[in-house]
Parts: C-alpha cells; sequence; structure tokens
C-alpha cells in the first residue's frame, strides 16, 4: 500500500541490530487539515538517532525509522494550511507536533509543550497506534506549524542539519543575548559546536571555541571563531576568569569533565547553557562552584517557528554554511553513517542525499 497511506523507509529493529537497516513501508498518520505532505529529498544524520537506535537513550518503540533533519517538497497541503504552499522547499526538525493552546504554545516555547510533544521519530500518535517515524524515508507528514519553507540560497544538503543542530545552537544563543558587547563560549567543536561557533559569530559576539586539545583550533578560527581555549593545558581558566557572560555546553560526553573549571570563568550572572546530551549521568554540582560569582546553570530545547525561521534566514544572508559530509541512503550508507557517528568521526555532519535513487 504505497503512499499516500503508506510511506518506504529504512527500520531499525532493536539496539542490538543499530547498524543493520530494513527497508520496508510503514504507515502514516490519517491526514488531518493542517498537514503537509513531504516527498524527502535530504535528511541530516543527528548524533539522536545513534543514540536512540543504539539504546543510549533507554527503550524505544521499535522498529523505527530516525531522521529529524530532513529537507523535501510539499506535495500535498491540508485544507486549512496558511503557512506552507504546495511545491514549496521545506524543512522538519526534531519535533512535529504540540497542543497549541497552552501557555507554552502560546508564548512560542511550544518545544516546552507539557500537554501534548511529539518527537518527529518515536512518539505515538494518538488515538491511532501509529508511531511516528523520521526522515530515512521517502516521505513525513507534518503539522504546518512544524514545516520550514528554505530559503533559495540554502542548498538543501547544507540546510538539513540546520533543522536540529543548528536551531539547537542558535535558540539558546539568542534567548541568552547572545551579540555586540557579550563575550561567548563554546564547549565541543562537533555536530552542534559548530553552528554554536558560527552563530555567535554571526550574531556579532565575541565567540570563543573550547575543546580538549588544540586539534580542532584551525576549524574554529575558519568557522569565526576569536579564540580558543584548549582545556588539556595547565591552567586552561585562568585567563578568562570572571570573563564570559554565555557558555553554550555542546559536548557529547561529560567523561573527565571539570566543571568547577568551567563555571569560574562566567561572570557574575553569566550563564551556562547545555545542549549536549551524554548518555553518562554528568558532573556532579556543588553550590561551593556556584556562589563564586552566582552562575546561572540551565539548559535548551531546539527551538520555537520563529527562532527556526530566523536562523535559517540568518544563514542565508551572511552566506554561512554547514560543515558537512554527504553520505548515499540505503543500508550501506546508513550503517557507515552509524559507526562513525559513535567513534566521532565525522567533520562534522553528515546529510543523506540519493532519495529519489532509492525510492523514485
Amino acid at each position: 500500500m504505497p503512499y499516500p497511506e503508506e510511506a518506504e523507509g529504512f527500520q531499525v529493529d532493536s539496539p542490538d541490530t543499530f547498524t543493520n537497516f530494513q527497508k520496508r513501508f510503514f504507515k502514516l498518520k490519517p491526514f488531518g487539515d493542517y498537514d503537509v505532505d513531504i516527498k524527502i529529498e535530504a535528511c541530516g544524520v543527528c548524533g539522536s538517532d545513534v543514540h536512540t537506535i543504539s539504546g543510549g537513550w533507554g527503550d524505544q518503540k521499535f522498529p523505527l525509522c530516525v531522521g529529524h533533519e530532513i529537507v523535501g517538497r510539499a506535495i500535498r497541503v491540508g485544507p486549512k494550511v496558511t503557512l506552507i504552499k504546495e511545491g514549496q522547499r521545506v524543512g522538519v526538525g526534531a519535533q512535529s507536533y504540540s497542543c497549541g493552546e497552552c501557555k507554552q504554545c502560546k508564548n512560542e516555547n511550544e518545544t516546552y509543550c507539557p500537554i501534548q510533544m511529539m518527537d518527529t521519530y518515536g512518539s505515538e500518535w494518538p488515538d491511532t497506534g501509529i508511531v511516528s517515524q523520521g526522515g530515512y524515508s521517502s516521505h513525513v507528514r507534518t503539522h504546518e506549524h512544524w514545516v520550514f519553507p528554505i530559503p533559495d540560497a540554502l542548498d538543501s544538503n547544507l540546510a538539513a542539519p540546520m533543522l536540529c543542530a543548528g536551531l539547537t545552537a542558535y535558540s539558546p544563543l539568542v534567548r541568552n543575548g547572545a551579540g555586540p558587547g557579550k563575550k561567548v563560549g563554546v564547549v565541543g567543536l562537533g555536530g552542534i559546536g559548530h553552528f554554536g561557533v558560527m552563530f555567535a559569530k554571526a550574531l556579532g559576539a565575541e565567540t570563543w571555541a573550547i575543546s580538549r586539545s588544540r586539534a580542532k583550533e584551525a576549524d574554529a578560527r575558519k568557522l569565526g571563531a576569536d579564540g580558543y581555549i584548549a582545556t588539556a593545558e595547565e591552567g586552561w581558566e585562568q585567563a578568562h576568569l570572571f570573563s564570559f557572560d554565555l557558555i553554550i555546553n555542546c559536548a557529547n560526553s561529560s567523561e573527565g569533565f571539570d566543571l568547577a573549571k568551567y563555571l569560574s570563568m562566567m561572570d557574575v550572572h553569566g550563564r551556562w547553557v547545555s545542549v549536549g546530551l551524554p548518555e553518562e549521568e554528568g558532573q556532579v554540582i556543588k553550590a561551593q562552584n556556584l556562589i563564586q560569582n552566582g552562575v546561572l546553570i540551565g539548559a535548551s530545547h531546539l527551538g520555537s517557528r520563529r527562532e527556526m525561521l530566523e536562523m535559517l534566514q540568518l544563514a542565508a544572508d551572511k552566506g554561512l554554511k554547514s560543515w558537512v559530509e554527504e553520505l548515499q541512503i540505503g543500508e550501506e550508507g546508513l550503517k557507515e553513517a552509524m559507526l562513525r557517528m559513535k567513534k566521532g568521526d565525522v567533520h562534522y555532519r553528515f546529510t543523506l542525499t540519493g532519495y529519489e535513487k532509492v525510492f523514485g
């Protein structure tokens, strides 16, 4: 039973076989008045995909097709859709629905909706028994609020990773005042972190990349970093005590992480915001490490529709480009992506392309 009732994609059946992708058909949720159907042309590979299907983030609803950095064409729009036109090139990120009525949704905090927050993959649509499936597939069906026009200046393969990793970095930057006159640090120069450096600089902040060694310093400078801190060096924090207004922590691991030294670099009431989600338990936070500068510790989850549209336009206006390696979607390409992501062998994002060859 093909589209529009079903999509075809690559699913994983369990964490024990997370590198084995099975091409099969699966049901789409019933088409609603506000839905948009998208024929997928490219999809970024996010660390979330690996954590999800490899078991790092706990039990999941298998079989599962992951992928939530989706770019394609809107081929069908519901009768009440006003935000998207048929034929537009559009994107979908990590969230596909929220209630739209609660305080959070009405205040452009829809990604924090406590009533009905639906992930693009792995969430069960109410009253259907259908589990949402992601972008390693031919089509995706999404509420219009979570479908975003892609500016013409952005290539699809470069826009795709911005739809999750890019927004994950951008939202905490703008919500916490990154801009002219501010000193901003980005911990972890990986898939999210390379966007953090790029966007912080584009927003006008003095931007510092923070990594374990100097192996990525040249990359950080090319991305726009004004400075670089290598935490493997003795006394790395001393020159920066009480100086950062904001640090975004994008690290994918908390192993050997001396949080107290990082926090000592914050100005009074400076903000430390985590966006990376390591599988480990994380750091111990002691009140003694907070009181010397009154540092504020928080986190951030994705971003609003307005922030997504602003970020994409900023990238288009400033000529910002994701650092991407393309892989052919298919069993072998997906296996390679998962294994290399596990090893950290990516510079700095993968985008799956070649959808037409596989799905027609």
